[in-house]
């Protein structure tokens, strides 16, 4: 088995040999360059990595890519495409070596996208920028996805990627890259969905109002998650908690909507169903494995919610029960500890 490591690069000095280090047991890393003006290239070379220079105008991630991928030799089995804010832990190859064994042409991974602090992990989802050499190939000018144009057989694997963000690094470019993205392929659900929340984050709510509910009616639009979450935004934008029982109507299984509605419930003073959908919330105990899972919905906040819930109707044990696991969950929370001693004195 043949694995190549590639990406696109521009002045990433202070990050090219971290990077090698990790994917250093691939057969070749490639690099291409689209404009550095520090040291990145001279590093790379240094270290042995195959560097080649190009710049685009006008500027598409997809097309870069495709670029750097034109770089890897055809007899490689699996391309693993590593930005240079990212690591391969170690033990990926015998994990590649497994898949490969399997007939696998698309291996998924856990990926670290955040972090709470150092070694806490904040977001976490399934990665899929590992593939096979061939019948591949990156779509879309930003946010760009690797795609197949022939049979493609996923499998899960033990490999892991975390991510160490350069937050000093413009994103800019992006949304006009995005707008770009949603008039090349309008019916493309995922984008109509990034468009939108590009909108909402722009403060342009009329925009983002409408660009969500087209990506509810798309045909394409079939992940429940990621309608449900179309759905509480437009909660966000409209006041109308409505939307916000679309979104467990979308998506019964995943705690974010349940918890959300619990606390707009809570805002409202309705305590019966705050406490409802709080526990129903709690009753899921699986969380997903992808981008749309919030730390919120899966820390102390649903049992806070029916803590609060439960003291309003009187339900004093039930309250400390509630109270106290929240605490555990959050142990450093001054608020949830003076709650325990309100629950306490209430119970008297």
């Amino acid at each position: 088995m043949k694995v190549a490591v590639y990406t696109i690069a521009k002045n990433e000095a202070s990050f090219v040999e971290r990077w090698y280090n990790s994917a250093k047991d691939a057969d070749s890393i490639h690099i291409l360059d689209t404009g550095s003006d520090d040291k990145t290239v001279t590093i790379a070379r240094d270290l042995g990595i195959d560097v080649m220079q190009r710049k685009f105008d006008p500027w598409r991630f997809d097309v870069a890519r495709n670029a750097a991928l034109q770089m890897v030799p055809a007899d490689v089995d699996y391309c693993i495409s590593l930005d240079m804010d990212e690591v391969l832990l170690p033990g990926w190859r015998e994990e590649l070596e497994r898949m490969h064994a399997q007939g696998v042409t698309r291996p998924r991974y856990k990926y670290t996208w955040s972090w709470v602090k150092p070694g806490v992990p904040g977001l976490q989802y399934g990665g899929d920028k590992i593939h096979s050499r061939h019948n591949y190939y990156w779509k879309h000018p930003v946010h760009e996805v690797i795609t197949c144009n022939g049979t493609e057989i996923q499998g899960w694997c033990g490999l892991e990627i975390h991510h160490f963000p350069d937050h000093l690094k413009s994103r800019g470019s992006y949304f006009p890259l995005l707008e770009l993205a949603v008039r090349e392929d309008p019916d493309d659900d995922r984008n109509a969905h990034y468009l939108a929340r590009e909108y909402y984050y722009k403060g342009l709510l009329d925009e983002a109002e409408a660009e969500f509910k087209r990506h509810l009616n798309l045909p394409s639009a079939r992940w429940a998650a990621e309608r449900a979450q179309s759905c509480r935004y437009l909660f966000k934008i409209t006041g109308d908690i409505g939307w916000l029982y679309e979104a467990v109507n979308e998506d019964s299984t995943r705690r974010e909507a349940r918890v959300e509605l619990a606390q707009a419930l809570h805002d409202r003073g309705d305590w019966w169903a705050c406490l409802q959908h709080a526990v129903a919330a709690m009753s899921i105990t699986e969380r997903p494995l992808d981008y749309l899972t919030e730390a919120f919905a899966w820390g102390s906040r649903p049992y806070d919610l029916a803590a609060i819930a439960c003291h309003k109707l009187g339900l004093h044990s039930q309250a400390m029960e509630y109270g106290l696991h929240a605490l555990r969950l959050d142990p450093y929370d001054d608020r949830l500890a003076a709650n325990i001693r309100f629950y306490e004195r209430a119970a008297a």
